[in-house]
């Protein structure tokens, strides 16, 4: 295969003989690399733009957010989607990871898993996928059966699809309504996408759902007001951000967020006592 016809993400690395570099060349090089991410990231703030806003209209309509992926891909959309209950306090079914291979992929490698063209709309439909949902699938090379399966399922049901690929003109962004292709180059070790394309998707996730939370009320001013009081830490940032909002002291603000027990709720009643 030519390198024209070749997947950029698998393309050679720029760098020869890994293994002959010192620890600080390593290291160097790597960063160099990562330094172009949130410049190819950039490029697509239009395509994300839309892919947000259709997020939020559809949420509003009663709709969910599904991330569908396969290996780091699909690692990192559950990351992102686990993270958004404790950080915004909206419901676990709010936003949601799904991972080609099952709960057991998230650890490890499931064999073929990502195969298989008809399993992520199975999975789909277990978690009951309705037209006002919003499917994004997440894919370096673009071209992931599951993820290509799913997303071409959703458009024969009605539903919104995106998608956050590495390569141009990929299958995976041909059946996406919204495409997002954050095109990093070749990997520091060739095909390695857990790399700078991992990063470019995690970089992705994170401006979609604090956009998308945003939009949606979940912030006020700069402060996660409906963040979930899980433990000592985020009590004590609860605290703080109560006592910074309304002038109280340390001991008050611990006294509000107890007696209120939620940030925004202590922020709210107390400034229109």
């Amino acid at each position: 295969m030519s390198k024209e016809n070749q997947k950029i993400t698998e393309q050679s690395s720029k760098y020869r003989h890994l293994e002959n570099m010192s620890t600080q060349e390593l290291l160097t090089n790597i960063n160099a690399e990562d330094q172009l991410v949130p410049l190819a990231v950039q490029k697509e703030i239009q395509a994300i733009k839309q892919l947000v806003e259709v997020i939020v209209e559809q949420i509003q309509k009663g709709g969910k957010l599904f991330y569908i992926g396969a290996g780091t891909s699909g690692r990192l959309g559950i990351l992102d989607a686990s993270e958004c209950p404790p950080t915004f306090g909206v419901s676990a079914e709010l936003v949601n990871g799904i991972i080609a291979g099952g709960d057991n992929a998230i650890r490890k490698a499931v064999e073929h898993a990502e195969d298989d063209t008809e399993q992520a709309w199975k999975d789909l439909r277990e978690h009951y996928i309705q037209k006002n949902d919003v499917v994004i699938g997440i894919a370096a090379s673009g071209s992931t059966p599951y993820v290509v399966g799913g997303l071409e399922a959703c458009q024969a049901n009605g539903i919104v699809t995106g998608c956050i690929v590495c390569n141009p003109n990929s299958p995976i962004s041909k059946v996406s309504d919204f495409p997002v292709e954050v095109v990093v180059g070749p990997e520091f070790v060739t095909g390695s996408s857990r790399m700078k394309s991992g990063t470019a998707q995690k970089l992705v996730l994170n401006m979609i759902s604090t956009s998308v939370m945003i939009k949606l009320g979940r912030v006020k001013d700069n402060k996660m007001v409906d963040m979930q009081l899980s433990n000592v830490k985020l009590k004590q940032r609860g605290s703080l951000l109560i006592s910074k909002a309304l002038g109280v002291s340390e001991e008050k603000a611990v006294e509000l967020l107890k007696f209120h027990g939620s940030v925004r709720k202590a922020i709210e009643h107390e400034t229109h006592k």
